[in-house]
């Protein structure tokens, strides 16, 4: 049985003081590896540094649409220069974000569109977040697309089945993070069930969004099981099918060799 969190971030304060110990529990949980992921071009500096210190950690680069307001001058060219790090698997996370008022729109969507481009350029999946704004992250997907080939994910999905659809039709996998485990989101397990097999990860979001039974606790990788349980029992499959075929899914993503 092998599990792979394919959003955690493992750089954040939260995780000062036990670090060694989380990823220790990570591995005895059956993960086998945990894509760090970036916010800020320092926040991203440290997830490569993580994934040259853990085995089992890879890296994620990019500047969150919450934080673009604050880059400095410069930061966009630290982020193309990470890319070239060992162990960076992806570009990201970026997107688009209505809820908070964090940054204006229009730089979130000057950001999210440098994303997508300097992805397709270096053949690289890009990690999208959105937050009240579904539509208009589909809207740039379907612009990027008409460019030329599109791969990555959506991560910690809670949008409808037919943005689920539409994402997957333009690249994207579908991940799903712990609030997919509670009680009031039976609407989203129903989308998880129809997102194909081929198409379906799981992750942490660690240390938010804690899975049932650690709802209210600080999350952290080991926890994914908590969420793959949950979602293979939604589907109809085996917790080590479900495992292994989400597994197999984020290895070819992010292009990750078997062992």
């Amino acid at each position: 049985m092998a599990l792979f969190d394919t959003h955690a971030h493992l750089d954040q304060a939260e995780f000062d003081e036990d670090r060694s110990e989380v990823i220790q529990r990570a591995r005895q949980a059956g993960v086998e590896a945990i894509v760090a992921v970036g916010c800020t071009a320092d926040s991203s500096a440290a997830a490569v540094r993580l994934a040259q210190q853990y085995d089992i950690v890879l890296a994620a680069v990019g500047i969150q649409p919450n934080y673009c307001a604050e880059a400095a001058p410069g930061d966009w060219d630290r982020i193309e220069q990470l890319l070239d790090a060992p162990k960076v698997v992806a570009l990201g996370e970026t997107g688009l974000d209505r809820h908070w008022n964090y940054a204006p729109f229009e730089l979130q969507q000057e950001y999210f569109a440098r994303h997508l481009r300097l992805a397709q350029e270096r053949d690289l999946p890009v990690v999208i977040h959105t937050r009240q704004s579904d539509a208009d992250v589909v809207k740039m997907l379907r612009a990027a697309a008409e460019r030329g080939p599109l791969t990555g994910v959506m991560h910690s999905f809670t949008g409808t089945a037919e943005t689920a659809a539409e994402c997957i039709a333009l690249g994207m996998h579908i991940s799903f993070a712990g609030m997919v485990t509670f009680k009031k989101s039976a609407d989203l397990r129903a989308v998880a069930e129809g997102v194909p097999a081929d198409r379906i990860l799981i992750e942490t979001d660690s240390p938010y969004l804690s899975p049932h039974p650690r709802r209210g606790r600080r999350n952290e990788p080991a926890h994914v099981a908590h969420t793959a349980r949950c979602l293979a029992e939604a589907r109809g499959e085996s917790f080590e099918e479900f495992c292994a075929g989400t597994t197999t899914n984020a290895r070819r993503l992010f292009g990750i060799p078997r062992p």
